[in-house]
């Protein structure tokens, strides 16, 4: 009688790899067995490799959001900064206290000089977090401040809520709109006590509020990116 062969073992290691050959990647033709084959097309080696670098990389971006501090300021270019910010809870609401130091680019300090109207704009969210889905946005508001140099008077001129007051040097008048204390920012059912809440602060010369022929003039200019903004966690 003719000698049944023998079964091989499927648990044994695969043959060793001949010096010089091809690296080995999932066969196309096999997906079910998991089968591998030598990679003769180098740039399909190429995408896996790239694939992987990618997948690390927001691997660890999502690790640095998750372990962030309870405070983090980012700033588009060195313009604006958010050197103050603190909220205080009280029995009718959230308040903030910010403060933003300004150096102006020399493109947007040339248009204050030729009396061009600029817009400074402070707005704040309020969030609850939650485990289970997106984080949902309890509160808003927002500030808008106009400031105008007077050739006449060589004064600048600040608008803020329908009030406006006149300012002897730039530094005043730029102090008195990026300053603020006691601004009310959410009422107090807003903000559930015992529940976990931040706040993004954010500050920034707003382009869009110019006249009209100057939005196509300046639009995508670096220097007119003046803005910084701010996470505060709520405790």
């Amino acid at each position: 009688m003719r000698r049944a062969a023998p079964v091989e073992d499927a648990t044994r290691a695969p043959a060793p790899r001949r010096p010089g050959a091809a690296p080995l990647c999932s066969s196309a033709e096999a997906p079910c067995s998991g089968a591998q084959v030598p990679c003769s097309d180098p740039h399909r080696l190429n995408r896996h490799r790239s694939g992987r670098r990618r997948t690390l990389a927001f691997l660890g971006l999502l690790l640095a959001l998750v372990v962030a501090p309870q405070s983090v300021a980012w700033a588009v270019n060195d313009a604006a900064e958010v050197i103050a910010l603190d909220a205080e809870r009280e029995e009718d609401g959230l308040y903030l206290n910010y403060a933003v130091e300004l150096d102006l680019p020399r493109a947007v300090e040339d248009a204050l000089l030729k009396a061009v109207p600029l817009y400074f704009v402070a707005e704040v969210q309020v969030f609850r977090e939650r485990w289970y889905w997106r984080d949902r946005r309890v509160a808003d508001a927002v500030r808008v401040w106009r400031i105008v140099y007077q050739p006449l008077t060589s004064n600048y001129r600040v608008t803020f809520g329908g009030l406006s007051q006149s300012y002897a040097s730039r530094d005043e008048a730029l102090i008195a709109i990026s300053r603020g204390s006691g601004w009310k920012i959410a009422e107090a059912g807003q903000v559930e006590s015992g529940a976990s809440h931040y706040l993004e602060f954010t500050y920034k010369l707003d382009p869009n509020l110019l006249p009209r022929p100057l939005q196509i003039g300046v639009g995508g200019q670096p220097e007119w990116q003046v803005s910084a903004r701010r996470t505060l966690r709520l405790n």
